[in-house]
């Protein structure tokens, strides 16, 4: 793989090192990602070269890179060039796994070197713990290095940061208040809620096309088809989303008759959600067709296949009778209301008074603008909602942000409004009177499309643990910058990418900083005014200082 034959593939560098070990010599792993090399790695790599005759390094593949949106800034191919190139190293590979631990497995070292820093073998997402247990598997032994220590995410957010300034201020400011401990326990205290998502399914087709000119006979525009995909959207985004974070998600929907797309569904469902399926008589499952132009990405129109005609009186009655039954099993209910006939007045009743806590999302959109709105439910825990849907609400262009979420929390009752505002970043209004802003952390877009469902997932659980205002609003923002650089709902927001983004963003101002007590894991969620069952009181992050 490289001139100067220090470059294996993992196969190949297994077989070199079972002829070192044959002849004695002392195997010495190190692993990494070692996006941007500085001088603490190489201090690292000569320190560990002493505890043994043969130093090999591998790092983690560019598809498990997860450091947030444009990372790693250095291709693999340069990572384990420029590694090769050191002296001190003896061989390089590239690793086919997230983490260390089937590396290991395969090239069985004496000594796994790891920096001082994970002297406790605790990282973010436990993969340091991990490949402790599996040196000691193949016989061999952790040892830490001692020396500077450097971080590449620091160094790189500090000159390669693809933040203006006042972004990367922010984030200096608010890594002083809070580490990535504090600003992630909310999600992990939320992985054994009971959680329900209610709203319709949605289809989305996305039809790959090329633009070939104006139709010879008519002013149309003419395309080549390249090809098509189908992604799970609406609740069925919003409960993948979910499972990322919470061990067990329930998802009540709405199929077309007959339930004609129902093993579609299920295929595109994580393991641990659960459909359950109402069928709306004399309708389709909805799909929304999307033309893209394939070269730029660009959607060029669409097209929905859909009956959004309110439910018959039977079918309505027989869903409320559902919600009773159902609602008072869960810890927390996300309504992701898309306005296409599911949810009645009744149904909306049923939600807001049997609920325990209620998070909603009321979504403008071609097909319902200006009807569907969030002053139809009489009251919720959480809402977020975007700009224009705010301000079709209120019916007033001229208010300031505050004053549409102001509206809103009075309107419902609501202690808990977040605002998205696109590149403006997000507002977040909690009672009383208390505003909160955090900036924008978006730097690549490729579709909004399902972007505020995500958002809406990860700080409903947030809403729902009680986390700090800034923390939710700051996750909030994380996650629609990793939503807006997907196409549609072709993957979901996940645990340990989100986890790694929150680390990597917040890295080079934390170093120096003792954090707090993370919050606790244990399962407590606060009843919503007006819900049923017996009120627990949320936990709360402990108070500072």
């Amino acid at each position: 793989m490289a001139s100067n034959g220090k470059l294996l593939t993992l196969e190949n560098l297994a077989t070199v090192l079972d002829g070192l070990r044959a002849t004695g010599k002392r195997i010495v792993h190190c692993h990494g990602v070692f996006d941007l090399l500085h001088i603490g790695h190489v201090r690292h790599f000569e320190e560990a070269r002493k505890l043994g005759d043969v130093l090999v390094v591998t790092i983690t593949p560019d598809r498990f890179v997860n450091k947030g949106v444009g990372r790693p800034a250095f291709p693999e191919t340069l990572r384990a060039e420029f590694l090769a190139s050191l002296g001190c190293v003896d061989y390089v590979a590239v690793n086919r796994w997230p983490s260390a631990v089937e590396t290991i497995r395969v090239l069985k070292p004496a000594v796994f070197a790891k920096g001082s820093e994970f002297r406790n073998l605790s990282d973010t997402i436990g993969h340091v713990a991990r490949e402790a247990e599996a040196i000691r598997e193949v016989g061999g032994e952790v040892a830490f290095t001692e020396d500077i220590v450097y971080s590449s995410s620091g160094l790189i957010n500090q000159y390669l940061s693809p933040y203006p300034d006042a972004v990367r201020d922010y984030l200096a400011s608010f890594a002083t208040r809070y580490s990535a401990d504090e600003v992630l326990a909310p999600l992990r205290a939320a992985e054994d809620l009971r959680v329900l998502v209610v709203g319709e399914t949605i289809i989305d087709e996305y039809t790959y096309c090329e633009a070939i000119g104006k139709s010879g006979k008519e002013p149309v525009l003419a395309s080549r088809f390249l090809g098509a995909d189908r992604f799970g959207g609406g609740v069925l985004a919003c409960a993948n989303h979910l499972a990322g974070f919470v061990n067990n998600v329930d998802v009540f929907t709405q199929l077309g008759e007959g339930g004609d797309e129902a093993d579609f569904v299920r295929g595109v469902l994580k393991q641990n959600v659960t459909p359950i399926f109402v069928e709306k008589p004399g309708s389709p499952t909805i799909v929304k067709q999307r033309f893209v132009e394939k070269y730029l990405s660009q959607k060029m129109f669409e097209v929905y296949r859909m009956n959004d005609a309110p439910l018959d009186a039977k079918a309505d009655a027989d869903l409320c009778d559902q919600l009773r039954a159902m609602l008072p099993k869960y810890d927390v209910v996300i309504v992701a209301d898309y306005g296409h006939g599911m949810l009645s007045a009744n149904a909306i009743d049923v939600l807001c008074q049997r609920s325990r806590f209620l998070a909603v999302n009321t979504q403008s959109n071609a097909g319902n603008h200006g009807f569907n709105m969030v002053s139809k439910y009489p009251r919720a825990d959480y809402v977020c909602l975007a700009q224009r849907e705010v301000a079709l609400e209120t019916r007033n262009q001229q208010l300031s942000p505050e004053e549409m979420a102001e509206h809103v929390a009075v309107k419902l009752e609501c202690p808990s409004v977040m605002i998205t505002r696109g590149s403006l970043g997000t507002l977040f209004h909690t009672r009383p009177d208390r505003f909160t802003r955090v900036p924008a952390l978006a730097t690549k877009i490729v579709d909004r499309v399902g972007a505020g469902d995500a958002v809406l997932c990860a700080t409903s659980l947030c809403a729902a643990m009680d986390a700090p205002p800034e923390v939710t609003a700051f996750l909030g923002n994380v996650v629609g910058a990793e939503a807006v650089a997907i196409l549609g709902n072709q993957r979901s927001i996940e645990r340990t990418p989100l986890y790694r983004h929150v680390e990597c963003l917040l890295k080079m101002h934390t170093q120096n900083k003792t954090p707090l007590d993370p919050l606790s894991r244990k399962k407590k969620v606060r009843v919503g005014a007006g819900g049923s069952g017996e009120r627990v009181k949320r936990p709360r992050v402990p108070p500072k200082g």
